[in-house]
């Protein structure tokens, strides 16, 4: 495995670790719908909450949060809403990014609640 991806994958383990410490059931990781994917589904006091996970060595050349654009916005939105149809959800949905700065474990753990709001196309 390369270098980012076993980074990427560390990353999310810390993600969801410390998810699992604010009590949050998580209910999928690395969801696919056609080409796309949800890092982390979890759900919390009735919501479903859907999580990008950003890792980063350093922040160097930005804030993790930053390489989420308006392409990845739309494709997070359009999974989750196959999620919800797949699995016949009628959940609120909130859309929050956890960001991990670090070489390696333990990381700076960031989560951002409510990141994003889904566009009105």
């Amino acid at each position: 495995m390369a270098d980012h991806n076993t980074l990427g994958k560390e990353g999310e383990d810390a993600a969801v670790n410390y998810l699992l410490q604010e009590g949050y059931q998580i209910r999928h990781r690395n969801w696919r719908f056609r080409r796309k994917e949800l890092d982390i589904v979890a759900e919390k006091d009735g919501e479903l909450i859907v999580i990008e996970v950003k890792t980063r060595r350093n922040e160097e050349f930005g804030s993790p949060e930053d390489a989420i654009n308006a392409r990845k916005i739309r494709n997070i939105i359009s999974s989750t809403d196959a999620y919800l149809k797949k699995f016949q959800l009628d959940l609120p949905v909130r859309f929050d990014i956890i960001t991990l700065v670090g070489e390696q474990p333990p990381f700076k753990i960031e989560h951002i609640k409510e990141a994003f709001l889904p566009p009105i196309w």
